[in-house]
């Protein structure tokens, strides 16, 4: 039995991970994706740097010390931003290519987007990704070539997406999400 949806406001509003080189990573956040750092302070004995590209969000990431050195496995499965289109997602790309303390950079297309994928100076992994008019069968992650011209990428992409069973425009996708949601 299904039950009715409440219908409660709710968005995500920030992220905070903690970091061991709080200027280090304040730095690589702010020069390569353009953060505002909006404040910093101590809470105790954690020292906290608060990052917005939103004038109406005060934080949008919070960069906290504290995170050991000794982790043996990272939580963080992956910090995701998305950029209208091809040419941002370039801009990014380059960006990040020229990163020293950036590694394991893949750029690939999943059929609903077409992404960049990197590790920020302390390995945890970004994307950095453009949605696709289309929806196809997740998980789903193919190699792509950001070189090719933007009619390439989206022909490529499209051809990945439309061999899965459940492929279909977005917006069909987003009215079945609605009416599954009650929204």
């Amino acid at each position: 039995m299904t039950q009715a949806k409440d219908n409660i406001q709710l968005s995500l509003s920030h992220l905070g991970i903690y970091v061991q080189d709080l200027e280090k990573m304040s730095t690589f956040y702010k020069e390569t994706f353009e953060f505002t750092q909006t404040d910093k302070g101590d809470l105790g004995h954690t020292q906290l740097v608060f990052l917005s590209r939103d004038p109406a969000e005060h934080h949008q990431l919070v960069l906290a010390t504290g995170r050991p050195e000794n982790i043996q496995f990272n939580l963080i499965n992956q910090i995701s931003f998305r950029v209208p289109n091809l040419d941002n997602l370039r801009r990014f790309y380059a960006r990040v290519k020229k990163h020293n303390d950036v590694n394991d950079i893949q750029c690939v297309t999943h059929g609903n987007a077409v992404s960049i994928y990197c590790r920020d100076p302390e390995g945890n992994r970004l994307e950095i990704f453009m949605d696709t008019p289309w929806y196809c069968d997740q998980p789903l992650r193919e190699p792509i070539d950001l070189e090719l011209s933007d009619e390439d990428i989206m022909a490529k992409a499209e051809a990945i997406a439309r061999k899965y069973p459940k492929f279909k425009m977005r917006s069909e996708w987003h009215e079945e999400m609605r009416q599954l949601m009650g929204v």
